[in-house]
């Protein structure tokens, strides 16, 4: 949040006042900053200097056309994990030799346009997907890279639905199963097994997980080596959290970084190009949502504050019962008082905010959400039939709309009677 900051009593993006976009654009609005965005991009890629790596960023965390170009043009990779993620990246002016492709569902179509493309590697995830791939390689007439996502069984801590490593979990192949599997796979003309892969989950805030994962895929792929395969890549995935709460820090990217090298520099001296895939720790902190107040109401046990933003577009509370910071955009010295933050969508599970104690607000005052760069837009829907609303880049003291509001005639473009 180191750029989004209060300058007398006005709250800031970079040097632009979120008043001034709200006023512009209106409201419910998404505002991200490209500082925080490319600083954090820079700490990956500084705490791995030295050591052959790529920074896919994971592009569901927020897919806007604008921040994958801005990403592209820092040396960015991309994880995908679908067709329409791949013509994302690539419309961003990404290197498809920089994508990883991820995912337990891809379809024939989608590896085909993969293939096509030239992506840098597909990360299996059954042998089911690695028999079609072969077959759509041979069809192509051109080999496809490949690693097997491997399930580490290494417990994250994180909620349930962002939790991917353990084996009860869809994701991945069973460690124990995986070699094999890759000697089989060895064997397939148009299959080149390039790589070991795991994703253990997101919203991670401790370090040890990721060293036990990284310790079981350099394991494995010292196994695979010695059977002759040529195993080059290690990808880690993503899922480095961040902190939703002011004044405590998330985990530190250059602290992660030197563990993890740590590692993989006592690794036989063996030299691997490492694969990471973080999206939140990117774009999260990068970005807030800012709602108008339509109402205040004091309901029988509650006090509610009524904005014109909802679930429709800020999923993550209703879903995950996650924590948003909320602060008004003018810092208000008014008594505090505990309400419930709500949007107009007809659920009880509509709130931003719960329990919360803020200045007292009124009609027509300002609220930003906190860090919602990640996976707010990316999981906005339009539910009620709500137009989703615009987006907004911030860069220094200028700001420019990098995605439209929606128009009702947007909403039914491509319904018929």
């Amino acid at each position: 949040m180191s750029d989004f900051l209060y300058r007398r009593g006005r709250l800031y993006c970079e040097g632009v006042a979120v008043e001034r976009i709200a006023a512009s654009v209106g409201t419910p609005v998404y505002v991200y900053s490209r500082a925080v965005m490319e600083r954090n991009f820079r700490r990956y890629d500084r705490a791995f200097r030295g050591c052959p790596h790529t920074i896919c960023y994971s592009v569901k965390a927020n897919s806007s056309l604008a921040l994958l170009s801005v990403l592209a043009g820092l040396g960015a990779g991309f994880d995908i994990v679908s067709g329409g993620e791949l013509h994302r990246a690539l419309a961003a002016g990404g290197d498809p030799g920089r994508l990883v492709f991820s995912g337990v569902g891809k379809t024939a179509a989608e590896m085909e346009a993969a293939l096509r493309a030239g992506i840098l590697l597909f990360n299996a995830e059954s042998s089911g997907e690695l028999s079609l791939l072969a077959r759509l390689a041979r069809k192509a007439g051109r080999k496809a890279p490949a690693a097997l996502r491997v399930n580490p069984d290494v417990s994250a801590g994180a909620h349930p639905y962002i939790s991917t490593g353990l084996r009860q979990h869809k994701f991945g192949i069973d460690i124990s199963r995986a070699e094999a599997l890759y000697l089989k796979a060895a064997r397939a003309r148009w299959l080149q097994m390039a790589g070991v892969s795991c994703h253990i989950g997101s919203q991670i805030l401790a370090l040890e997980p990721f060293l036990e994962a990284l310790e079981k895929l350099l394991d494995l792929a010292e196994r695979l080596r010695r059977h002759g395969l040529a195993i080059r890549y290690l990808d880690l995935g993503g899922g480095l959290g961040v902190s939703h709460h002011s004044g405590e820090a998330g985990p530190d990217i250059g602290e992660y970084g030197r563990r993890l090298r740590r590692i993989l520099d006592s690794a036989s001296g063996l030299r691997y190009h490492l694969l990471l895939e973080p999206g939140r720790s990117i774009v999260g902190e990068a970005g807030i949502l800012l709602a108008r107040v339509l109402y205040t109401k004091r309901g029988a046990t509650k006090r509610f504050i009524i904005v014109d933003a909802a679930m429709n577009d800020l999923l993550r509370p209703a879903l995950y019962g996650s924590y948003h910071e909320v602060r008004p955009a003018a810092n208000l010295r008014r008594r505090q008082v505990e309400a419930d933050v709500v949007g107009p969508i007809c659920e009880s599970g509509d709130f931003l905010a719960q329990d919360r104690r803020l200045p007292e607000v009124r009609p027509g005052e300002l609220l930003a959400v906190f860090t919602t760069g990640a996976y707010g837009a990316a999981l906005g829907s339009n539910y009620n039939s709500r137009l989703r609303p615009p987006e907004v880049l911030v860069e220094g003291d200028r700001f420019r709309i990098i995605r439209e509001r929606e128009s009702y005639d947007d909403l039914v473009r491509l319904e018929r009677l």
